[in-house]
């Protein structure tokens, strides 16, 4: 059974990879939630150069220099930036917080989970990735900004 579903060519698509950026960019200091269901999930902030044609981490948030990430498992999260894991511990949760300020860099909120601090040459996008790409496509997994601000 072909569970894929075909999609017309867009540039600003992912080919391979289940993932999605914010339309808009993020600027100045911004915090925002992201509410999931289901297995796992990854919450991001790309710049919106990152190469979208391919399965290579070029294209995968946090496994290349133009994103991060911060995977949300039922048993953990772990960060990830330049292909390098980083494990994070705290409670495992349906919400996450983000809290972004493009001089002080990105961190979590509320019970800090991980705090990284950068320079951010491009502006920068919101993003999130489903890693179960048949439990999304039956709508087991499900992830939801909310609080955009």
């Amino acid at each position: 059974m072909n569970h894929r579903l075909s999609y017309p060519d867009l540039p600003k698509r992912f080919t391979d990879w289940f993932q999605v950026l914010s339309a808009e960019s993020l600027t100045g200091r911004c915090y925002w939630e992201v509410k999931r269901r289901g297995r796992g999930v990854d919450v991001a902030v790309s710049y919106r150069n990152i190469s979208r044609a391919g399965k290579s981490n070029k294209c995968s948030f946090g496994f290349n220099e133009n994103s991060w990430s911060i995977s949300c498992q039922k048993t953990g999260y772990t960060f990830w930036h330049g292909g390098v894991e980083t494990p994070v511990s705290g409670p495992v949760s349906s919400r996450l917080g983000v809290y972004l300020d493009h001089i002080l860099g990105v961190s979590g909120t509320m019970i800090l989970l991980h705090r990284v601090q950068t320079r951010f040459s491009q502006p920068l996008y919101a993003g999130i990735q489903f890693y179960y790409y048949l439990h999304s496509y039956r709508g087991r997994d499900s992830a939801e900004f909310m609080n955009l601000k």
